[in-house]
């Protein structure tokens, strides 16, 4: 929460914390007319607006990636609870990005390996033991050789449970 940690003190606020309740509108950009000038309600306030209207404040459980932790819920806890006067969710659930390697997955940077892909490559059960397996606010790194290093030992487990169940039946009378 240092100004100029994380990006540029903007000049124009009147302090480094403050955030946009409304953008004005680019050329081009969808924008209504408001008492600010032509433009669109910034990312904060949609979030805010989409969760008081859907499921009231205060709600039980608010989530997203742990990226999202600052600025974007701070803001929405700060608008949230000043509009309403009471807390915007009971409880803050933050989960660790989805990585291939050491990159974060995301369309952007074109690096998205679907779960699809991913279960028939492996299976859907190496998959499910992969997540099953990484803590939820951990990264969760989703690569071919990390989901191979979770099926040898599926495999072996399955192997074990065959044997003593042909062993099991050959005691059986």
């Amino acid at each position: 929460m240092q100004a100029g940690a994380r990006i540029e003190v903007d000049e124009q606020k009147h302090h480094p914390m403050d955030f946009a309740l409304w953008k004005a509108s680019k050329p081009g950009e969808p924008f209504w007319e408001s008492p600010w000038g032509p433009g669109r309600p910034g990312w904060h306030i949609e979030c805010s607006a989409m969760a008081s209207k859907y499921l009231g404040q205060p709600f039980d459980l608010h989530g997203g990636g742990n990226d999202l932790i600052f600025p974007h819920h701070e803001n929405e806890i700060a608008q949230s609870e000043g509009a309403k006067g009471c807390q915007l969710a009971r409880y803050w659930l933050h989960n660790g990005m989805v990585t291939l390697g050491t990159e974060k997955m995301s369309k952007s940077l074109g690096n998205v390996w679907t779960v699809a892909d991913a279960a028939r490559q492996v299976g859907g059960e190496a998959l499910r033991l992969l997540v099953l397996g990484t803590h939820y606010r951990g990264p969760l790194d989703f690569q071919p050789d990390r989901l191979l290093e979770t099926k040898r030992p599926l495999d072996r487990l399955y192997e074990i449970a065959g044997a003593r169940r042909r062993g099991a039946r050959a005691r059986t009378p």
